[in-house]
């Protein structure tokens, strides 16, 4: 759950990477950090909070150069403090290095013990700190052989994007989980997780970058290296669910046509005796447009979002409940005030939101609620960057749809199937995307108790 974003060749490298960077906010919001580079130098500033926390127009003007990568951050290993901020910077015999990652390397516990046992010191708790080393103490004096000897050690979800003071590299993992762009401007080229931040710096996207493709960047022109044998896809199904911007096209999808897709089908497979249907914003807009469009009932906003709510807001000792719901979300009574609600979501994960969200319609006047979501129940953890909690905290590994719908006080829910679901993303026979999180069938194989012992040193290191 993080953006990534580089630009090779631009005069004002780091203020298009801040503007970049502002359009993959979505993912992530814990912190924030650009490297750029002159061709002699790099020069770095990260900082914790949004975008517009870490960097004004004095920090951008320090930070010269015509290349430069970004990262957003929000944490699946490695947890919230400033030196878990990236893009990561090393330095080596051969020069400086800086590195910003999207994705989760599921063999990084075991990789680290054995460069600890070897001598190796860490500075942060996060994976992507393991290629760095990797890197480091690869015998290979050529970087991107370095580079190239490191990528193949790891096992997992790895989009890269890699700095030097005079080159830009793009990564993405064998089997695709995260997303990248190549675009350009200006004759520069451009490196973006998601094509609304190509959109924003008035970029033309070029294509994506393939799975297992690395795009070398530099004086000496483009190069695309194929380095790793072929193996499946296992593009991650939840960046068109939920993740990705809906003005983004990723995987050769527009995220938008696949929601409202997902929402057709969810009205095809469970349709409501109601009277309206409202989405959860921002999340269940355009599968609530598709549930709408085929079922004819009519669209209405019903829950307004508030969309000025920070990373953290003060909330009165004595505060309801639901206050951190309300914060975010208010009903509009006159709309379902007496009347019988469809309410349409991406997904389920613990139940407690939904039902605070549930009570909030009742207390507003509607007379009957009807869930629908425009994915199949979530049984399974994500240990490739999306940062869905353990099995024992999801609730479909506690009750059946008659007990979650129960649970969060609807009178009735349902859910969208798999076979729907892959054919809203244009993928029937389920041959390009992981689907864990519904089925438990992990395409690379995770070290759980290990995964589980990292993060309760992470803990431990906060604390």
């Amino acid at each position: 759950m993080c953006g990534v974003f580089g630009i090779w060749n631009h005069p004002e490298a780091a203020h298009l990477t801040y503007m970049g960077l502002y359009a993959l906010q979505h993912r992530g919001q814990e912190s924030a950090g650009i490297v750029t580079a002159d061709g002699e130098r790099l020069f770095e500033h990260k900082g914790m909070g949004y975008v517009s926390d870490v960097f004004t127009e004095d920090v951008l003007k320090k930070l010269p150069g015509h290349l430069a990568i970004g990262h957003v951050r929000y944490s699946t290993a490695g947890r919230s403090f400033l030196q878990n901020a990236q893009p990561l910077v090393a330095h080596r015999a051969w020069g400086s290095l800086a590195i910003a990652h999207n994705g989760n390397i599921v063999n990084a516990f075991s990789l680290r013990e054995a460069l600890e046992r070897d001598g190796a010191i860490f500075s942060t708790t996060t994976d992507t700190e393991v290629i760095l080393h990797l890197v480091a103490r690869s015998r290979r004096w050529d970087l991107v052989d370095a580079i190239l000897w490191a990528l193949h050690q790891l096992k997992g979800a790895f989009t890269l994007v890699i700095l030097t003071p005079d080159t830009l590299i793009g990564v993405r993992d064998p089997y695709g989980f995260r997303p990248l762009w190549l675009g350009r401007k200006d004759g520069a080229w451009v490196l973006a997780s998601e094509t609304s931040a190509l959109d924003l710096i008035d970029a033309v996207p070029e294509r994506e970058v393939q799975p297992g493709e690395v795009i070398v960047i530099n004086e000496d022109g483009i190069q695309s290296l194929k380095p790793f044998p072929a193996t499946v896809r296992a593009q991650c199904i939840f960046e068109l669910v939920y993740f990705s911007r809906p003005d983004s096209v990723i995987f050769g999808r527009s995220v938008s046509e696949a929601r409202v897709e997902m929402g057709r089908w969810l009205a095809r497979e469970a349709p409501a005796d109601a009277d309206i249907v409202v989405p959860v914003p921002d999340s269940g807009v355009h599968a609530a447009i598709g549930y709408a469009e085929a079922s004819g009932l009519p669209f209405q906003f019903g829950l307004i979002r508030n969309h000025y709510v920070g990373r953290t807001f003060i909330q009165p000792s004595q505060a309801n409940r639901s206050f951190g719901v309300k914060v975010k979300l208010n009903p509009v009574r006159p709309v379902v005030g007496g009347k019988r609600v469809v309410l349409i979501d991406d997904s389920i994960v613990r139940g407690t939101t939904s039902r605070k969200i549930v009570q909030m319609l009742r207390q507003a006047g509607a007379r009957e609620i009807h869930v629908r979501i425009s994915c199949p129940p979530i049984i399974g953890p994500c240990y490739y960057g999306i940062d869905t909690p353990s099995e024992e905290e999801l609730i479909a590994n506690h009750y059946d749809v008659a007990g979650i719908a129960r649970f969060i006080g609807a009178d009735t829910l349902a859910y969208l199937s798999l076979e729907a679901l892959l054919r809203s993303v244009g993928d029937p026979q389920g041959r390009e995307f992981c689907v864990a999180c519904y089925t438990r069938d992990y395409p690379i194989p995770a070290d759980h108790q290990k995964i589980k012992q990292i993060r309760i040193l992470e803990r431990t290191a906060v604390e």
